[in-house]
């Protein structure tokens, strides 16, 4: 039985606004409500101010699903999966949107607007929405995916390198601690 969401976020750059009006009429008429974070034209703009919204918007459980776009898809998805909440994917057919829903739990899918028609587009997110996670042996593999394990990884591959001193050790301490804890709230000094 598909789920349908009760909120999705959109959000695009100039290179998807084409796209992103069509989308928005697809889900509407599917009485989701979508939350649009621009653009709002073809004027030349930068992808992460219009991405980090949508992802925050999926982090918090505002929205259940996000759609990002951009000429190549590559750009929105890499800023969206800086948040420690999203599994963005990037897809250009409907197989690869389900895959992403059914094995790796996505929540937001990642659109490259320049290399797909509206109409494929429009089959990509339909398949995404159909699709639903699986759970089972994939549920093991994507809670291995949170940005804490780096942080896990990033003290011991400095411990394995040897810190020369106390001093040096507790600045990788630190540096691990800004990673967990300060960065994912992107605070501006």
């Amino acid at each position: 039985m598909e789920m349908i969401p009760e909120t999705i976020a959109i959000g695009c750059d100039h290179a998807g606004f084409p796209i992103k009006d069509p989308i928005i009429a697809l889900l509407r008429s599917k009485g989701i409500e979508v939350r649009d974070f621009g653009a709002f034209s073809l004027d030349s703009v930068d992808y992460p101010d219009f991405v980090h919204p949508v992802a925050d918007m999926v982090e918090q459980g505002h929205a259940q699903l996000g759609i990002v776009i951009c000429g190549s898809g590559n750009g929105v998805a890499m800023t969206a999966n800086k948040h420690a909440g999203i599994r963005a994917a990037l897809c250009w057919n409907e197989e690869l949107a389900s895959l992403a829903r059914r094995h790796n739990d996505a929540n937001v899918l990642a659109l490259p607007a320049r290399f797909i028609s509206e109409e494929l587009a429009l089959s990509i997110v339909e398949a995404f929405l159909a699709a639903e996670f699986e759970g089972g042996r994939h549920e093991g593999r994507v809670g291995k995916i949170p940005v804490t394990k780096t942080v896990d990884a990033f003290i011991i591959n400095s411990n394995r390198k040897g810190a020369k001193n106390a001093k040096e050790y507790a600045n990788v301490l630190f540096f691990a601690f800004f990673l967990a804890f300060l960065a994912p709230l992107r605070l501006k000094i």
